[in-house]
């Protein structure tokens, strides 16, 4: 340093240089703060997100929107609920008119379908945002400064969430999206008519659900149902027929989908026992409680709806997920039913659940993708959802969240099966499929078609999805 503080003296021609270089080095780094400043300015700008979803009003969401506005106080989210009945159409329309949402939640089934409407995310991405932070201890000044929130990679997601959602939501190393929470289907009984049947406990196998049911039903001398066992094997009256087969086939070891997951193959044998086709058993076990004549007959089409059945106290059991624990309590005050976790196979080393939950996701019309996904990203934090789920009552997505739930009395049933829930369809009309498996069940209970044909037709239909 003196060496050089030495030379700098000898010429006037070094002093003059030195001041050049100076005075360029100011000009520069003044330009280059500007430069940052008129960015971060640009990202601090008034921002207003608009998003929709079918569930969950203010009460339960509101305090993930404050929070989030309270980091970033330059964006505003306009929050809405439309009903589940009209929320598609709601979607399609208002992109139509180019007025769609910039973050909307969909069903896990429908993200095939919605796939190229919506905006996704890199694994381990980057997303920008502008944040205000507030320095100095005498004298306090607001002051910008540039954030970089950094997507979860696949590891942190498996680490994160339950095993279903990683295999949902990221396709081809993109993520499209993140859930608050997840359901998973359960056995609702009645305690009353379990009671006065000598039924101790809700079975835990289907061999155990068989043997009740039969316990629990009655019938006049005209062969009409007093009281009916379960809403099972029937498809027109019953909520989540799709569902319930699903369940039933994944159980007995059916490989639903190809592994490159475009064409469904649970028409077909198991690879290693080309004579067994455990789709045809699941489905003809279903079908079978439909059946006059059968012993474990207990339900057919003639019937109300399962929901409603149930809610009257004409039913013992029936399928469905957390949602309908406010319809029951709300409808049948003085009822006196549980929940428990659906039934499993005998002796079966793996247990296995079905997962139906909404995912949260981005238009890729937006005009503000680094604010939506920065909200999706912050709603989806464990610390986050649980305040959600807390509030809305809905069963975890977040492994570190299981064991809370575990303990609450009417989440306990959903919560102990979500790290085995699992899910399947990956095409591109859930509807779809919905029919062809009611057309499954409906076409065998009426001997229109054998277990094998109706199996087979349906692979077809569902094949035509993809």
């Amino acid at each position: 340093m003196i060496f050089l503080r030495q030379n700098f003296k000898k010429t006037k021609y070094f002093r003059s240089s030195i001041i050049f270089l100076i005075v360029v080095f100011l000009v520069t780094a003044g330009l280059g703060c500007r430069g940052t400043s008129k960015e971060l300015a640009q990202r601090a700008k008034p921002v207003n997100l608009v998003y929709w979803r079918t569930q969950d009003g203010q009460d339960a969401f509101g305090a993930i929107l404050q929070g989030f506005q309270s980091l970033y106080p330059h964006v505003s989210i306009t929050y809405r609920v439309i009903r589940e009945q009209e929320y598609e159409q709601e979607l399609l329309e208002a992109w139509a008119e180019d007025r769609g949402p910039d973050i909307f939640s969909i069903p896990n089934t429908w993200l095939g379908k919605y796939q190229s409407k919506i905006l996704p995310l890199e694994l381990g991405g980057e997303v920008i945002m502008a944040k205000q932070i507030i320095t100095g201890t005498i004298k306090k000044e607001t002051k910008l400064i540039k954030e970089v929130k950094k997507a979860p990679g696949l590891r942190q997601l498996r680490e994160t969430f339950v095993e279903a959602v990683p295999k949902d939501v990221v396709i081809d190393n993109k993520m499209y999206g993140l859930p608050l929470s997840l359901d998973v289907l359960a056995l609702y009984y009645n305690r009353d008519m379990l009671n006065s049947a000598g039924v101790a406990n809700a079975p835990q196998t289907w061999e155990e659900f068989a043997l009740d049911v039969a316990a629990l039903t009655l019938q006049d001398r005209y062969g009409e149902f007093i009281q009916s066992g379960a809403a099972f094997g029937a498809s027109e009256n019953i909520s989540y027929v799709t569902d319930i087969l699903s369940l039933l086939m994944l159980q007995n070891g059916t490989f639903m989908i190809n592994a490159s997951g475009d064409m469904a193959t649970f028409s077909q044998s198991l690879p290693d026992d080309p004579k067994y086709f455990p789709a045809r058993e699941a489905l003809q076990f279903y079908t079978g409680f439909a059946q006059p004549g059968s012993e474990i007959y207990t339900w057919n089409n003639a019937m109300e709806s399962s929901l409603d059945a149930f809610i009257a106290g004409k039913v013992g059991f029936i399928f469905g997920y957390s949602d309908y624990l406010d319809k029951i309590k709300e409808q049948a005050p003085k009822l006196n039913f549980d929940m428990s976790k659906v039934p499993q196979i005998t002796g079966s080393l793996k247990e296995v659940n079905y997962a139906r939950y909404p995912i949260e996701v981005i238009s890729r019309r937006t005009e503000h993708p680094n604010e939506a996904w920065a909200f999706v990203l912050f709603a989806a934090e464990t610390q986050n959802a649980k305040t959600f789920v807390e509030r809305a009552k809905h069963p975890t997505a977040h492994r570190e969240l299981i064991a809370m739930q575990l303990e609450d009395f009417d989440l306990n049933p959903f919560a102990s099966g979500v790290l085995t829930a699992e899910t399947w369809y990956r095409g591109k009309n859930y509807s779809l499929v919905e029919e062809a498996f009611e057309e499954m069940v409906s076409a065998v209970s009426s001997g229109e078609k054998t277990v094998e044909r109706a199996i087979d037709y349906g692979a077809r239909r569902v094949n035509l999805t993809y």
